[in-house]
């Protein structure tokens, strides 16, 4: 790849990611998967780059994956320290500045320029993980601090409700871009559909997941169906508080929270299941409701969760309840109830799958950064809804917005 434009020394340009988490850490989820991905078909492309993230047992300081070079220094908390502080001598050409709730602030700190990636903001997170005063702090950090700091910056998103979310804290949608999560290839498993009704819930086990309600489906609609069972895939804090929450409902021998299991046996689990269960507070997209849909597996959400509300078509690839326990149980029961709604569910998904793939992700977010370094680039990609290929390849992220600030 040759650079016209870029770093004086004619070196290809060094993107520095700021991350909290990489995939391999033990709450790594889907937003440290895209900025991998991300991260990953950039470097195939020819740039530079650093993932600066927090370290965790078993972690190497510094290796290098596919070209991308991880630093991994301190723990959630510090790691913020510490990356800033290496900010200071790294040399970077454009920094990718991932807030999960509490900012960066890398903009204080650098000349080049800075591009914002927020998955979901955190408004109800922050009361619910840190309690009602430190919860006020976070949140000020996160929806006024930080527009504030990165009043100048692009930024980036993986769903219009976060964009109206952003605009609603102050950033404005002329500087926000929705590149949606692309998904890996679904491996095809010799696997057939559990005979009895089986609900699959894979997620982080943290409290703002809400992780309880797939539990009180279980315990709801069980005299309906006795054989009905729930599958927890995934680990976190919450694992233990979550069994004994089912045992408590009486549903113990029912919900089986299996812990981290590898991809092929999520997808096992995926292909298996008759719904696939996503309670949670908030979402910027959920991967593994397009995962479940490529099993042909439809997704329970709640419609206020955020993105969810995108990557599920309610009423075509799953069902969106009202924020109440009670209409998501219903969402539940229907679903299990109702086979021909399932089956018919199923060709949709299979369909809506395929129209997400990491390249295109990829590609919309390379016209990104060469319109913030302003190099040249290949041609942008369409400003459209992603339709599915015909050949049956992914089709284009959905870019809305313009690329650059």
């Amino acid at each position: 790849m040759e650079w016209s434009m870029g770093p004086a020394n004619g070196a290809a340009p060094h993107i520095l990611v700021l991350n909290r988490r990489d995939t391999g850490h033990p709450q790594g989820g889907g937003s440290e998967r895209y900025i991998e991905r991300v991260a990953f078909g950039l470097a195939e492309r020819g740039y530079r780059v650093t993932i600066c993230c927090s370290s965790y047992d078993g972690a190497a300081p510094q290796e290098t994956v596919r070209g991308v070079r991880f630093r991994r220094r301190g723990n959630d908390l510090t790691v913020h320290w510490y990356t800033l502080l290496f900010l200071l001598r790294a040399g970077a050409d454009l920094v990718i500045d991932v807030q999960n709730g509490l900012p960066f602030c890398s903009r204080l700190l650098v000349r080049c320029p800075v591009v914002v990636l927020v998955h979901h903001l955190h408004r109800e997170q922050w009361r619910i993980v840190f309690g009602p005063v430190v919860g006020r702090i976070g949140w000020w950090l996160e929806s006024w601090l930080g527009p504030r700091v990165y009043r100048r910056c692009q930024y980036v998103t993986v769903s219009q409700a976060t964009r109206r979310g952003l605009a609603e804290v102050g950033v404005p949608q002329s500087r926000t871009l929705v590149i949606h999560n692309g998904m890996d290839a679904v491996p095809r498993l010799p696997v057939q559909r559990s005979p009895t009704p089986l609900l699959v819930a894979v997620s982080r086990l943290a409290p703002h997941k809400r992780l309880e309600h797939a539990i009180d489906a279980v315990a709801l609609l069980r005299a309906r169906w006795p054989a009905l069972r729930l599958e927890l895939i995934g680990q976190g804090p919450w694992l233990e508080i979550l069994r004994s929450y089912a045992a408590a409902r009486g549903v113990a021998d029912a919900v089986s929270l299996r812990g981290w299991v590898p991809e092929d046996g999520k997808h096992e689990a995926l292909a298996r299941a008759w719904v696939h269960l996503c309670p949670s507070v908030k979402e910027g997209w959920g991967i593994v409701v397009m995962e479940a849909a490529a099993h042909g597996v439809p997704t329970v959400a709640y419609r206020s969760a955020g993105g969810v509300a995108e990557s599920v078509r309610h009423g075509s690839t799953g069902l969106l309840a009202s924020d109440d326990l009670d209409a998501f149980v219903a969402a539940v029961a229907a679903l299990v109830e109702r086979h021909e709604l399932r089956d018919r569910m199923a060709g949709a998904c299979a369909a809506r799958a395929l129209e997400y793939g990491w390249d295109g992700t990829v590609d919309a977010f390379e016209a990104v950064v060469a319109g913030q370094l302003r190099l040249p680039r290949r041609p942008s990609p369409a400003v459209t809804e992603p339709q599915a290929a015909g050949d049956g390849t992914a089709a284009m992220a959905v870019v809305k917005g313009p690329l650059t600030g």
